[in-house]
């Protein structure tokens, strides 16, 4: 049985830089363990299925080891994939339903916006193997959301300069590290804030551009700074540049939205 993939560069404008992610269309969900070691066969952060609905779409994400509950890069991803090469919408916006509850991807140009679900934190204590494994720093602050903790320091040039022990972060009872720090006002390609997302525990060491982690960063930083509209980049090898707007509702939880550029990289076809 053939299936489509689709390997793309998220959160950039150029190849071999963002976070790349697989993208598979389904006409029908395969089995659990089928798509798990399809995306163990990719190996990369994140392999996207998804099947059309009555109401749009239903996408469902898998590390190399684990399906994960959010997925930003490859959501926006998925959503090139069905608006420029799948070519199964005419709209300007795109509902996904997952885990997450019913996430809304729209186009603006050459640009896609993901619609996600905010992120809250509250101050946590360090586990003593986070300290370990980050060496000698100290944190502004440190707080947990939902699924990750957050790591604040004080300097760009500190979160540029981590080198984390992968093995003490990876007994870290979370789904990843998230690391921020201000943006260096001084730097040619100034940011409000940077970023490195670690997850070991999810068989990721680093990924390259964490769309997800953003629910979390976009609240502390749009009240820190006092500003909804953010500009953000991830700071790892890869590197990957991110629009960022927080917007609150009158009734549930804020949102956040979370803009970047994707590019393919290649089409081909799966053998089962």
């Amino acid at each position: 049985m053939p299936i489509r993939l689709y390997q793309l560069d998220a959160f950039t404008d150029h190849l071999f830089g963002g976070n790349p992610a697989a993208v598979c269309p389904l006409s029908e969900w395969l089995p659990d363990e089928t798509m798990q070691t399809i995306a163990a066969e990719n190996n990369l952060a994140e392999t996207a299925f998804y099947v059309p609905t009555e109401t749009g779409y239903h996408i469902r994400w898998f590390t190399p080891t684990v399906e994960v509950d959010l997925c930003g890069h490859a959501t926006l991803a998925t959503a090139y994939v069905i608006f420029y090469l799948e070519k199964s919408s005419d709209q300007d916006t795109v509902s996904l339903d997952s885990r997450s509850g019913v996430l809304r991807v729209r186009r603006e140009g050459d640009w896609l916006i993901l619609d996600f679900p905010a992120d809250s934190t509250h101050l946590a204590i360090q586990p003593p193997a986070l300290e370990t494994s980050l060496g000698d720093i100290k944190p502004v602050e440190v707080l947990k959301g939902k699924t990750d903790y957050l790591i604040v320091l004080e300097q760009q040039q500190q979160v540029l300069d981590l080198k984390p022990d992968f093995y003490e972060l990876s007994t870290i009872p979370a789904r990843g590290v998230i690391v921020t720090a201000p943006g260096d006002a001084s730097a040619e390609d100034a940011v409000d804030f940077v970023s490195r997302f670690f997850a070991p525990q999810s068989g990721i060491d680093e990924d390259p551009v964490t769309g997800s982690a953003h629910t979390t960063l976009v609240p502390y930083w749009a009240e820190k700074l006092d500003k909804t509209v953010l500009t953000a980049r991830q700071v790892s090898r890869r590197g990957g540049f991110l629009r960022c707007k927080l917007i609150a509702q009158e009734a549930g939880p804020a949102r956040v939205e979370i803009g970047g550029q994707v590019r393919l990289y290649l089409t081909g076809e799966i053998s089962l």
